[in-house]
């Protein structure tokens, strides 16, 4: 009778799991582990990565190491648990120690986990080892320039940050009077041997703060050179200019040479290949232009001649990196809106795909057998996987799938529409899970930031697909004009026409939308953030009664006041043409201004903003949220004061969303 009774409820089992399901929520999505590949052994077989988890209730986060093999014979293995965060961990020579970094200062221990202690009291920003064990390379900040209180001693109450020249904030901080410099140290017997030496030595941004770290510096697999970004302007020179270059430092003579001084755009992410015989880096050969072709150029050390190795590709290359036997290199570039991998014969140069499927990979790690590497969609969070060369994959980490297991499914379709100059248009579309074709949806455009950057796989933690079709929402998410992916006449066709093409782009995407059965064009809302949120602006006073509410977060709502407040102006020349007191630009400001359509505005609309967001200051936001309630519009303002341009702490991260949902479903349920 047992035995019956096992194999009745052995039956019953998937119908039970499935009975568990349930939708999404913003506290299950915090919940979630958020997975970051660190490195993999010398020999290929183990990988480490890391896992941050968020505490709600404490309102901060944790990160610890785990391992898994590469082979996929055994689970994760967690082998740090400090209360902080331990990151940045490199496999030592031999692959038979550990070290990374907690809370900034290095710690080793073994792959299992046992044996941790402190390495070096070097307190670090970021680490790479040489492949000779020889030798590291770290971050630092350096202090080079007074505080007011060491320029008055006289005045200690006083409290007050005086400048002279501009780049005085970045992003959400004001100038620390640091800049982030390389350094470098032997290593003998597996411990830290020289004093540490610092190998800029100048009051210039090594790697180009606030987003670059460590993947800007490289090590040649002698230990001899280091190759680094560095940004080598500063105040205004540096804020009106993207010119960022490869420097090569030789241990030996310590002479350092520029190796892109021809270059007048960025210059970044130095490789060299395995041999030591060549130095790979990133290049955008437009001056002044962030978003441009981000091609790979290869330089040979022994002549010093270079080549472009995509020239006739027509997308980004990133991620690269050598093969293990330095004959072809890997590199992630976004295909239909998809970041797949690619790989480059260096011999013939030709470029072949390896992956395929609605997913991004983010991040790649050759290997002798195939790639490490992550990977995440729209609806799965990010993990660990192992990518064979003829694109077959396997996934290595299971931080999340339990927990996964029991969310709902929404349901992502691509489609292609013609635009309104003939073009083809790629636009995304999430249905709620459980989706019925014959019900009606309230349905969201979804309007993407950058402008520059395109809506691929991304599994965001505040602006989730997954999450807004758990709510019962349709998502309808366009590869407008000026997306990467789709080649640098779609991807520059957004600068200096922000109000057009993008804007009629949108429109036929949530037109197309709204011949469907199930979409309730009597419902439809508009969100975006960033360049997203400007486009929100933008729509509400140009809509032509489409939709029944708005929501903007960090976006630009004054072109004049944006110019005159941000602080990376090599954006604003570029993508808008210039200032606003040039009477060339003239019409980019009467035509595109949000703020210039006010008087159109008849929608509820809900404003977001950090007070700490530099790049699209709070201004921005006040006066969209004064200039609603002045026209007697529903509106609803949320600041954080803490937060920049993201909000990036558990608590507000939770209220955003509750504040999120509570506004769409007033005005669209």
């Amino acid at each position: 009778m047992k035995k019956y009774l096992f194999f009745f409820l052995a039956a019953l089992l998937p119908v039970f799991l499935l009975a568990q399901q349930e939708l999404l929520t913003a506290e299950t999505l915090w919940k979630l582990g958020r997975v970051a590949l660190e490195d993999v052994s010398p020999d290929g077989g183990m990988a480490v990565f890391t896992v941050t988890r968020f505490d709600i209730e404490a309102n901060k986060s944790n990160t610890d190491l785990y391992t898994v093999k590469t082979d996929g014979s055994g689970p994760a293995i967690k082998i740090t648990s400090f209360e902080g965060h331990e990151n940045n961990a490199r496999f030592m020579a031999g692959g038979k120690k550990i070290l990374f970094l907690y809370n900034g200062f290095p710690y080793i221990c073994n792959p299992d986990g046992s044996d941790q202690v402190k390495w070096a009291d070097e307190e670090m920003n970021g680490f790479i080892l040489s492949p000779t064990g020889d030798r590291i390379a770290f971050l630092r900040d350096v202090k080079y320039r007074p505080s007011t209180k060491e320029v008055y001693p006289n005045l200690p109450m006083a409290n007050a940050r005086i400048y002279d020249d501009l780049m005085y904030r970045h992003w959400k901080s004001w100038d620390d009077l640091h800049d982030s410099n390389v350094f470098t140290a032997e290593i003998r017997e597996g411990k830290l041997y020289s004093q540490p030496e610092n190998i800029v030595k100048e009051a210039f941004e090594a790697p180009v703060e606030p987003n670059d770290g460590i993947e800007q510096v490289s090590i040649s697999p002698d230990g001899r050179y280091i190759a680094y970004s560095c940004k080598k302007s500063r105040g205004t020179e540096y804020t009106l200019s993207t010119n960022t270059d490869i420097f090569l430092y030789d241990v030996l003579t310590r002479n350092t040479r520029n190796v892109s001084n021809d270059n007048m755009g960025y210059d970044k992410n130095p490789v060299f290949s395995p041999d030591g015989k060549f130095l790979m880096w990133n290049a955008m050969v437009t001056a002044g232009y962030e978003a441009d072709k981000n091609q790979l150029i290869l330089m040979d050390l022994q002549n010093g001649t270079r080549k472009m190795l995509g020239k006739d590709y027509d997308n980004d290359a990133e991620h690269a990196s050598f093969s293990v036997d330095g004959k072809s290199i890997f590199f992630v570039s976004a295909q239909d809106a998809c970041n797949q991998i690619f790989i480059q014969d260096l011999s013939t140069l030709k470029i072949k795909q390896i992956t395929q499927g609605i997913h991004d990979y983010t991040h790649l790690i050759p290997t002798v057998r195939g790639l490490v590497t992550t990977r995440v969609s729209m609806i799965q969070p990010a993990e660990v996987y192992f990518v064979n060369t003829n694109g077959t994959s396997t996934q290595l980490s299971q931080v999340n799938t339990q927990a996964w297991a029991q969310v709902k499914k929404a349901e992502i379709k691509q489609k292609w529409i013609k635009t309104t100059d003939g073009k083809k248009m790629l636009v995304w579309t999430i249905l709620p899970p459980d989706f019925d074709p014959k019900k009606k949806y309230p349905t969201l455009l979804y309007c993407q930031g950058g402008p520059q950057s395109t809506v691929s796989q991304f599994f965001s933690y505040r602006w989730n697909f997954q999450l807004m079709a758990s709510k019962g929402y349709i998502v309808v998410a366009p590869c407008r004009r000026g997306m990467p992916g789709f080649g640098q006449e779609w991807n520059l066709a957004i600068s200096k026409d922000w109000g057009g093409q993008c804007m009629r782009d949108y429109l036929s995407a949530i037109d197309d939308a709204a011949k469907e059965p199930y979409v309730d064009k009597n419902r439809l809302g508009a969100i975006g953030a960033s360049f997203g949120g400007y486009s929100v602006y933008y729509l509400a006073g140009n809509h032509q009664k489409r939709f029944k509410c708005f929501l903007s977060h960090c976006g630009v709502f004054n072109l004049e006041s944006m110019y005159g407040t941000t602080e990376e102006m090599w954006f604003v020349n570029f993508d808008l043409g210039g200032p606003y007191w040039d009477s060339k630009n003239k019409s980019q400001y009467e035509k595109f201004s949000p703020h210039k359509y006010v008087q159109n505005w008849d929608t509820p609309i809900m404003v977001i903003h950090g007070e700490k967001d530099f790049r699209v200051p709070v201004s921005e936001g006040l006066q969209a949220f004064q200039a609603a309630r002045l026209r007697g519009i529903p509106a609803k303002l949320l600041l954080f004061p803490e937060e920049g341009h993201w909000v990036q702490s558990a608590q507000n991260g939770l209220l955003w969303q509750s504040e999120f949902y509570a506004w769409l479903d007033k005005w669209l349920k």
